[in-house]
């Protein structure tokens, strides 16, 4: 049961913004998780949200202009950074590199704002979602077998 609770868990931190499933299969795994199962649902996880985020992305749009009234106009460094990867490199590299510096769903959305279209956007943040979390996956899964991380003591918890 508690292996249960572990994917649940990957799950749905995978796809909570900025948790991002990369950051969440490394833990996982060094929590003693199979690989496999946690690269999967950390996959969906992740995803799942990036793609509600685009189909809905009129809603979240008039949402933010709405709160955005209420408050000062003011761009963020994770909105000025993305701006910058966009004008540098396109929604290809916005969508490589976002995830890694400002996570995958704020750079979906700043994608999406800067006129990306919605397939593009999704394949393209998609892509480097499975990339991501991949070589995250495979740089975990080899460090643990290279240290020797075998008995991982309270790690264990999962295991069972």
């Amino acid at each position: 049961m508690k292996i249960i609770w572990g994917y649940v868990l990957v799950f749905i931190l995978a796809a909570v913004p900025f948790f991002e499933g990369y950051g969440v299969i490394p833990v996982a795994t060094i929590a003693g998780l199979p690989v496999v199962p946690v690269f999967l649902l950390g996959l969906g996880g992740n995803i799942l949200t990036v793609f509600l985020l685009v189909k809905f992305i009129d809603q979240v749009q008039n949402w933010r202009r709405k709160r955005k009234k209420n408050d000062e106009e003011k761009e963020t460094k994770r909105t000025k950074r993305a701006a910058g990867l966009w004008k540098k490199y396109g929604l290809p590299g916005l969508a490589m590199l976002g995830p890694l510096l400002v996570g995958s769903h704020l750079t979906a959305l700043a994608s999406m704002s800067f006129g990306g279209a919605k397939k593009s956007t999704f394949l393209w943040v998609s892509t480097s979602i499975i990339t991501w979390s991949l070589v995250f996956t495979v740089l975990i899964y080899f460090g643990i077998d290279l240290l020797g991380f075998q008995d991982r003591g309270i790690l264990n918890y999962f295991q069972n």
